[in-house]
């Protein structure tokens, strides 16, 4: 394939025509997905600098006269890949890229690399010469596509008003109104040309901010090719010729970046060959969009009120070496007592408390925001389905997993406001005896509150956690939604791999339509396919509208009706919720990207946190900081606080933001503790973390 030769035709029409042409090339490259599936061919189309792929064969538009194929034709490729891909079409999507730069592979002649804003696409031909054809194509494209933003610069069209003072003659209308009428037909037309000349112009200013912002986004995330790439946006493009791109393609270094990237991409993560899908599971207009990706992006920038938060991506460096613990001391001694009175050392715990774990359940907080709107437009199927997949996601950070949280003081608290997800989330340890921590959260029309009490035995080997309590969602037009969690056990805490398996059944109650059951699989020792949920969403009389099924750490689908299904049967299943891919940088405790900043104090927060606040917690802080010597004695300081909070609420203690409903209830949220972080006012708040005064000793030893 040769480069595109350069517009000679004059006419508004044609030259549109040769410029769209131009810019016009399809066929097929193989992407690198992930080490599971490999690369996967896919179905490209390059028009105007956008570059658009699926899984199924993509038709150009019908006004595009001329499309250039690279590689094999239509119809050899429409043989090829449609037995594979007309089973899914139904719910494959598109994938359109902005591409920002790219490059071609130095140990590789079929490979090359397109970068745009946020992710790097390693993408690979058949043969040498259609990476040169697709290469070419590019740079083309680039070229073209610079001279279509201009296009209406350009154009200066004269209007004749003969046609129409011939008519008017015709009727006998006088001279003068005739020219009346020309006067008017020509300031309308000046009026449209100055129109769509200012149009030209903001689109032009607008497309070089996208192309500005985009190279400031790869520079920061380092996600670009080195010196080695194509930039799009820079001039050098109307210097590049075929046989030039060998001395822009390679540094010394390429290599290694080659090697790094590839081992770092995993951005598809093709989940049953549905990469398309994963990426855009519905419409959506520009702005929700953008939500989405603020959503499924944690350390996004975001606008707190005029303060820009950059959330953490990582947990600080130790600042010592972690010492060793004898488990058969604590095996002997503790083998059936209940958790919570076992005084067990740091090193058992991770740096959160259970006060921010209750708000990992609401790391996929956006599956609410989808059940909320769908019941705003009458779904009420959609709905349940929505919040059925957000009550499993909960469980989907537990992997790996194996330290407890902190148990909280009495008093404790824990504040999150989150504006990128829309979510605000508040939580408070309300007794000690039993130990319940209730919370309550605000999102996009809706709102979500529970307590929770976990009671635990360690037999030996494993860890049985039963929790007690009710979560309960309920939705601006009245809908409400309550569940229980299911039982949760810690295995082969002495001998094997340590791994973590929730099972039971969980029964999501609704006050109008539908309701849902879904039951957790108990993994058995030889189970090929652990970690299965399988249920369905019923009406009123029993009778079933559709199925679910997943695995509580990856993904939840769907099928309308009654389906006997496996998890890996999703041919013609809907996703409802895919986990987001743990971070790179792995700590020990294995925290989520999500929990990672749960912990965190950014600028300026600590002056507007009450003295209760988890975040405040020296242990924790210590721990997290890895100075574990510190840790373990501030432990043991405030565990000998603690052991005075059961006489505390026994001489008449309260929770200070929640009550209950009844004696048997709910604790619910009474409100204020917003409008006192907005006026600094924290009176009455104890410094639960501080020293013992006298008093308390003196009123505890009289008790």
């Amino acid at each position: 394939m040769s480069c595109p030769k350069p517009l000679k035709r004059t006419s508004c029409s044609s030259r549109k025509e040769a410029f769209r042409a131009c810019c016009s090339f399809t066929g097929v490259l193989y992407k690198w997905t992930n080490y599971g599936k490999g690369w996967r061919p896919r179905w490209f189309l390059l028009l105007n600098g956008v570059l658009t792929y699926s899984s199924v064969i993509l038709q150009p538009d019908e006004t595009l006269a001329h499309v250039s194929f690279i590689g094999d034709d239509m119809s050899s490729s429409c043989s090829r890949h449609h037995h594979r891909t007309q089973r899914h079409k139904s719910r494959l999507g598109i994938v359109h890229l902005k591409v920002s730069s790219f490059r071609e592979s130095r140990s590789d002649d079929k490979r090359f690399y397109i970068f745009t804003a946020t992710k790097t696409h390693h993408l690979r031909t058949s043969s040498n010469k259609q990476r040169l054809a697709w290469i070419q194509a590019l740079t083309s494209s680039s070229s073209s596509n610079k001279n279509l933003f201009n296009f209406y610069d350009t154009i200066h069209v004269s209007l004749s008003t003969q046609g129409l003072r011939n008519r008017l003659v015709q009727e006998g209308v006088g001279e003068e109104a005739v020219k009346d009428c020309e006067q008017i037909m020509l300031l309308e037309f000046d009026h449209l040309q100055t129109q769509l000349h200012l149009l030209s112009q903001e689109r032009s200013t607008l497309l070089d901010t996208l192309r500005q912002l985009e190279a400031a986004n790869i520079e920061v995330e380092a996600s670009g090719g080195p010196e080695c790439e194509y930039p799009l946006a820079q001039q050098e493009y109307s210097d590049l010729r075929c046989g030039k791109y060998s001395e822009w393609s390679t540094t010394e270094s390429s290599d290694d970046v080659e090697k790094q990237e590839l081992e770092e991409t995993s951005e598809d993560d093709e989940t049953y060959f549905f990469d398309t899908e994963d990426c855009f599971p519905q419409q959506s207009t520009g702005c929700e969009s953008i939500g989405t990706e603020l959503k499924m992006q944690p350390n996004v920038m975001a606008d707190s009120g005029h303060l820009k938060i950059v959330r953490r991506k990582k947990l600080p460096d130790p600042a010592e070496k972690e010492k060793g613990v004898s488990l058969w001391s604590l095996i002997k001694d503790n083998v059936g007592k209940d958790l919570t009175r076992v005084c067990l050392p740091v090193y058992f715990n991770e740096p959160i408390s259970s006060l921010q774990k209750c708000f990992e359940d609401l790391e996929y907080s956006y599956l609410l925001d989808r059940a909320y709107q769908h019941g705003k437009e009458g779904n009420s199927l959609q709905r349940a389905l929505y919040v059925a997949a957000f009550a499993v996601s909960g469980y989907a950070s537990s992997e790996g997993r194996h330290c407890k949280p902190f148990n909280p003081l009495l008093g404790e608290t824990y504040e999150a406001d989150f504006p990128e997800k829309g979510v605000r989330f508040f939580s408070e340890k309300v007794s000690h005896h039993p130990t319940l921590i209730a919370c309550h959260s605000e999102g996009k029309g809706w709102k979500f509150w529970g307590d929770s009490n976990i009671r635990t035995k360690f037999w030996g080997t494993s860890i049985q956690l039963d929790p007690v309590g009710i979560l309960t969602v309920e939705f601006d037009d009245g809908e409400i939604f309550q569940w229980s969690k299911v039982t949760t056990s810690i295995y082969n805490l002495i001998l094997g791999k340590v791994y973590c398996d929730h099972h039971g059944l969980m029964h999501i109650r609704g006050n109008r339509e539908y309701s849902c059951k879904l039951r957790f699989k108990e993994q058995h020792f030889l189970e090929r396919n652990p970690r299965k949920v399988h249920g369905f969403v019923e009406d009123a009389s029993g009778r079933k509208h559709a199925t679910l099924f997943g695995k509580w750490d990856d993904s939840m689908y769907y099928i309308n009706g009654v389906a006997n299904v496996k998890p890996k049967d999703v041919g013609d299943a809907n996703l409802l919720w895919q986990r987001t891919m743990p971070p790179t940088n792995l700590t020990r405790y294995n925290l989520t990207s999500f929990a990672i900043t749960l912990n965190e104090l950014t600028p300026g927060l600590q002056e507007k946190l009450p003295h209760t606040d988890s975040r405040l917690r020296p242990d924790q802080r210590h721990l997290e900081n890895g100075e574990y010597d510190m840790a373990n004695a501030e432990k043991l300081r405030l565990e000998t606080r603690q052991r005075m909070s059961r006489k505390l609420q026994e001489n008449g203690w309260k929770p200070r933001w929640f009550q209950r409903d009844s004696e048997e209830g709910t604790y619910r949220y009474v409100g204020g503790y917003w409008e006192k972080r907005e006026e600094h006012k924290w009176d009455g708040c104890p410094n639960i973390f501080g020293e013992l005064s006298k008093e308390i000793n003196d009123s505890s030893s009289r008790s």
